[in-house]
């Protein structure tokens, strides 16, 4: 992941305010993410155009989100892990399709190369995650996808 969407995608969590530190570098990313990120970056999710409903179904169920919050709790490693690659593949999206709009319509979008299912659904595993960013360097290149 280069520099700037690391940037990108460090702004969209809520950035230093939120995360408590500046991440500069894919290795500040991981390590915010081995330090499990907090629960109110999830917010910062939503402002970015990630629904309650794709959160809770791509990050954490609601029922335990509530639960940390009301206990004060971080995300897991795990749960932290899948809000970076969610808003790793959004940011990607956006900027392959240099249109907010269009990107987050496509991500949504049911595709027949891709099963029936959206990119969203595709990218919930790292591997699957893999492939999206595939598509997606096609289209940014003006490749079929």
């Amino acid at each position: 992941m280069a520099g700037a969407l690391v940037k990108k995608v460090s702004r969209k969590l809520g950035g230093r305010e939120v995360l408590g530190t500046s991440i500069r570098s894919q290795a500040d990313l991981s390590m915010a993410v081995r330090e499990r990120i907090p629960v109110a970056a999830l917010e910062a999710v939503r402002q970015a155009g990630i629904s309650e409903q794709e959160i809770g179904t791509f990050v954490i169920p609601h029922r335990t989100r509530r639960h940390r919050i009301v206990k004060n709790e971080r995300l897991t490693v795990e749960e932290s892990d899948r809000v970076v690659r969610l808003l790793r593949i959004q940011t990607l999206a956006e900027e392959s399709f240099e249109d907010k709009i269009k990107a987050n319509r496509w991500l949504r979008r049911r595709l027949a190369e891709l099963g029936g299912n959206t990119p969203l659904e595709v990218a919930a595993t790292e591997t699957g995650a893999r492939v999206i960013e595939t598509i997606l360097g096609k289209i940014a290149w003006g490749a079929a996808a």
